[in-house]
């Protein structure tokens, strides 16, 4: 199998099923209205972040892909996690749920982290694409938590 058809559609689904739910979104962003906890970026960051988050996301699945290492456990991590993502900015902006996007996200963090412990167990560079995911999604635990205390 070539490569552009493995890494095409391995970066383009969570880049376009990311778009389809920001745009879902778009119209219920409350972020720069709320009182946001420290170090809380603009609002402006967050698309760019998530872009190059999916980027890395699919390249790294692609990995496994290209070594023939995928599993159907991979895939279910993959697939689930992606699905758990996409359905935070729902309940967090469309819904205004907080509290729930809390423990969603909580969810979102374990399933990242058990994504890229599995995926570098595979192909570390792919397990090391998935740090700064990783990162990010903890940091918007913290945001989440941030927004619910300070807005109740």
């Amino acid at each position: 199998m070539s490569k552009l058809r493995i890494y095409a559609p391995s970066v383009l689904v969570p880049v376009l099923l990311g778009a389809a739910v920001g745009l879902l979104t778009m119209g219920s962003m409350d972020y720069e209205t709320l009182r946001q906890p420290p170090l809380s970026p603009p609002g402006w960051l967050f698309p760019v972040v998530w872009t190059i988050l999916y980027v890395l996301m699919g390249v790294s699945y692609g990995m496994i892909k290209e070594t023939k290492q995928l599993e159907s456990g991979d895939s279910l991590i993959y697939y689930i996690q992606l699905g758990v993502n996409l359905l935070w900015p729902i309940a967090f902006f469309l819904l205004k749920w907080r509290l729930f996007a809390f423990f969603w996200i909580i969810l979102l963090d374990v399933l990242v982290l058990l994504m890229l412990f599995r995926f570098k167990s595979k192909v570390k560079t792919a397990g090391l694409l998935q740090i700064p995911y990783a990162v990010w999604v903890l940091f918007a635990t913290y945001l989440n938590l941030g927004v619910y205390l300070l807005n109740g």
